[in-house]
């Protein structure tokens, strides 16, 4: 048992130092407990003993891993860890000494990482990209649209490639017989987009008191016009939003199959419409205390329409939310006024209302035509 453990501790130091503890490709968890059991010999009821676990919660981990092989970029890290595992056992230590050996490869600097960051993951995120590994090769391709994907655009070393895939910048989006492609991830493109506002902070410094975005609050940020009526003139004007503040502007930078926008600019007015109603009636729930009674002595609020509650808010907007949600009917309805009033994410509002994955989004589309045709957006009156 004691033996066990000293192995599955020294498997643990290893996976650590190449997989992340949660996500990602492969955990740590399940790196340690398959290379105790395939490259030390340890028994998956000697593991269950050790890990306090099930031996079939064991050979579910070492198949988990063991299924990742045919990725060539879990491969060469779970390679680099076996070859690591047999030189710790062929090296004598002292007892009880259950470090990493010193002959570990050093992590790539992490200024180094940044900079080939901004050069391949800048590749990865033009339209239609992805990069092409095949087994025992030294570097993947990068193709993108642009040239149809007849040749690589760039060249991008497989240890560069373990790197991203291990920080989640890039993932498998197709398995073809000899090679697989991967993509890069959303958190590759914040993470990219951090470091070029980074560089253009640099260039050009702000002056003075002048508002600046910060790169960690840039890179969740979707910048886009929007038209809104200046209430001082009467006329449209344009003005500088962050479309990801909400699912409806994020939905409507996304494009379908046929390659036009996946929501026509009617939808987006539409639910826009049904979210400015409903904030104007007030009718979220109350997140604080109400201290208006509190600043005024007696009662002097009641009866008032000051005093009435969050719920009840102006009558007109409210009435105007309750006849766009009956015009839209159940199931429809729910999902607008999850999606375009309380802001809750599309995956979100599958789970919760027990859709099936990548539904939500069709019975949002469906939501707003409706919505835009209660409203009259896209009619032409003669």
């Amino acid at each position: 048992m004691a033996k066990t453990q000293d192995t599955l501790d020294r498997c643990t130091d290893l996976a650590n130092s190449a997989f992340p503890e949660a996500g990602g490709a492969c955990t740590a968890r399940d790196a340690a407990v398959y290379l105790a059991h395939t490259e030390n010999g340890e028994s998956l009821r000697a593991l269950a003993e050790a890990t306090g676990t099930h031996p079939s919660t064991v050979m579910r981990r070492v198949r988990r891993v063991e299924a990742r092989r045919d990725d060539p970029l879990v491969d060469s890290m779970l390679s680099e860890l076996e070859g690591r595992a047999d030189q710790a056992d062929d090296k004598p230590s002292p007892a009880n000494d259950n470090r990493v050996p010193d002959t570990a490869p050093q992590p790539l600097p992490r200024a180094e990482l940044e900079r080939q960051a901004r050069r391949f993951l800048r590749r990865l995120s033009e339209p239609g990209s992805f990069l092409l590994v095949t087994p025992e090769t030294a570097k993947g391709g990068i193709f993108c649209a642009a040239n149809d994907h007849r040749k690589p655009i760039a060249m991008l070393p497989v240890s560069i490639a373990v790197e991203f895939l291990r920080e989640g910048w890039i993932k498998v989006f197709q398995r073809g017989i000899a090679s697989i492609r991967y993509r890069v991830t959303e958190d590759g493109r914040s993470f990219l987009k951090r470091l070029l506002l980074e560089d253009t902070l640099k260039r050009q410094p702000a002056a003075g008191f002048a508002e600046v975005a910060t790169p960690f609050l840039a890179q969740h940020q979707l910048p886009g016009e929007r038209s809104v009526i200046n209430p001082a003139t009467g006329r449209p004007q344009m003005l500088k939003v962050n479309l990801g503040e909400d699912p409806i502007g994020w939905l409507a930078r996304r494009k379908g199959a046929d390659g036009q926008p996946f929501l026509t600019p009617d939808e987006v007015d539409a639910g826009e419409r049904l979210r400015t109603d409903f904030e104007v009636a007030q009718m979220g729930p109350s997140i604080g205390q109400d201290w208006r009674r509190f600043l005024v002595p007696g009662d002097r609020l009641a009866g008032s329409p000051i005093s009435r509650g969050p719920s009840e808010g102006p009558m007109a907007a409210r009435d105007r939310v309750a006849k766009a949600l009956s015009d839209l009917g159940p199931g429809l309805a729910d999902s607008a006024l999850r999606v375009c009033c309380f802001l809750e994410g599309l995956e979100a509002c599958e789970r919760r209302m027990g859709w099936s994955a990548r539904s939500g989004k069709v019975v949002l589309k469906i939501a707003l035509q409706r919505l835009s045709q209660h409203y009259g957006l896209g009619v032409t009156h003669h």
